[in-house]
């Protein structure tokens, strides 16, 4: 309706901002009821536990299907996620070990159909000891490379492949904001496996972004995870300098980095790629 002393263009103008508005809403409405990830296929490594698990959650929360893939049994965030609505199946994986890597994507293949994102989580860290560089024993040292390292390269060697099928893809990396600062607390082996994330990420996204696939690196700061918290040597030996670096003077927790993963693995990112987002609390400038 046109009142008293509104030219008609007026009128129009207001009527049709009124109906970009609804539409709008119509559009927000949409996307909060299918979900951000709404028919997308995912795989968590190492998602029976810790950040993990808290992202497989956050995911299947947003309408992903996801299959975890850790070497722990997942069946309790499998379950949690299926009581809430979510779908989700596990898969035991050591992703160390390229057959059961091979296997895994033959199953995603098969049961899935294919794979829209990646998330390679799976990591030694929580159960480690501190332990001088110079005292670390070589076949521990291989250990943490083999799972941290070539755990993520063979997820990505034989998934990617996968999601080239279907124009693209979402990879994941997670690093720690430790590979750009070193720690003086023994830790060596687990600073440098994830320094080495960082130029997988870089190195992975200029070969595999020609087959629409975006590889990002998550780098969190300490995260009282359920792991973490179950190793409070790790917390005392890092709190009071982790907690001095950061501009936000508090702990991080898992909600913290839901927002990045699930930003990284929708296609809010679609050409965001070989970049590292670090969620620490401001502790590092990437």
């Amino acid at each position: 309706m046109r009142h008293a002393g509104q030219s008609r263009d007026e009128s129009a103008a207001q009527a049709g901002g009124s109906r970009i508005e609804d539409l709008r809403a119509v559009a927000c409405q949409r996307t909060a009821a299918m979900g951000r990830l709404e028919g997308r296929q995912a795989v968590v490594t190492g998602g029976a536990k810790g950040l993990g698990a808290a992202f497989a959650r956050a995911m299947a929360a947003e309408g992903a299907h996801c299959l975890i893939a850790d070497i722990a049994s997942a069946q309790s965030v499998v379950s949690q996620i299926r009581a809430s609505g979510g779908k989700a199946a596990e898969i035991p994986t050591d992703v160390s070990d390229e057959s059961a890597v091979r296997h895994l994507a033959q199953v995603v293949e098969a049961e899935l159909g294919g794979l829209d994102i990646l998330v390679n989580n799976a990591a030694l860290y929580a159960s480690l000891e501190p332990v001088g560089c110079l005292d670390i024993d070589a076949d521990l040292w291989d250990r943490v490379m083999a799972v941290n390292v070539r755990g993520s390269f063979l997820a990505a060697k034989h998934l990617a492949p996968l999601m080239a099928k279907r124009g693209g893809g979402k990879i994941i990396n997670v690093s720690s904001g430790t590979a750009y600062k070193g720690q003086p607390t023994g830790m060596a082996h687990y600073i440098v496996s994830k320094g080495a994330i960082l130029a997988m990420t870089r190195a992975f996204s200029r070969e595999l972004g020609p087959m629409g696939i975006c590889v990002n690196t998550l780098a969190p700061g300490l995260t009282l995870s359920d792991s973490i918290l179950k190793n409070q040597p790790h917390i005392e030996m890092a709190e009071d300098s982790v907690l001095a670096s950061r501009a936000l003077k508090r702990h991080g927790r898992p909600d913290d980095l839901i927002g990045a993963v699930l930003f990284l693995a929708s296609s809010e990112s679609d050409f965001v790629t070989g970049q590292t987002l670090a969620v620490d609390g401001g502790s590092i400038n990437t």
